[in-house]
């Protein structure tokens, strides 16, 4: 009687070749990078720009945390909003620009810093700009989505030109 082992042993190579090419595969979708997270910047100050503190407040994770220059840290998108309402002054407008930002090697975790610049007017009607830099962890969320999760500024001086 032959031996069928060597039969099988080829039939299990092949298949072991062959099967996982032949299987389906799922795309994941293309995984966030640091220029994604600069990207959100911008769609986060132009929404901002455009519907005040609501707008801003969109790009919050509900467990976000805000850490201000000068005050108590805030824990809670609900806590952050009660302080934001200044967004909504057509005279108040909040600039920033991110500088750097980087990703997690799993993907699901960065951040973001730059400058910003806050332009408002005074008590007796003059502008005023006030200047400084930031810095923003960003978190994907169940829904694939990205939320701000901790953001913190300080004030600085005036830059020079």
């Amino acid at each position: 009687m032959k031996s069928s082992l060597p039969v099988l042993v080829v039939a299990f190579l092949v298949a072991m070749i062959v099967l996982p090419i032949a299987r389906p595969t799922v795309s994941a979708s293309p995984k966030a990078t640091a220029e994604t997270l600069k990207q959100l910047e911008g769609e986060f100050m132009k929404t901002a720009a455009e519907k005040g503190s609501q707008g801003y407040m969109s790009y919050y994770a509900d467990d976000a945390v805000e850490v201000p220059n000068g005050g108590a840290i805030i824990p809670g998108k609900s806590n952050i909003a009660k302080g934001m309402g200044f967004l909504d002054d057509k005279s108040n407008q909040l600039l920033w620009t991110p500088i750097g930002a980087d990703i997690s090697a799993s993907g699901d975790l960065g951040y973001t810093y730059g400058n910003y610049e806050f332009h408002s007017k005074d008590k007796e009607g003059k502008p005023t700009v006030e200047y400084g830099k930031y810095t923003s962890i960003w978190k994907q969320q169940k829904d694939g989505s990205w939320k701000v999760v901790l953001d913190m500024g300080n004030a600085s001086p005036n830059p020079k030109p």
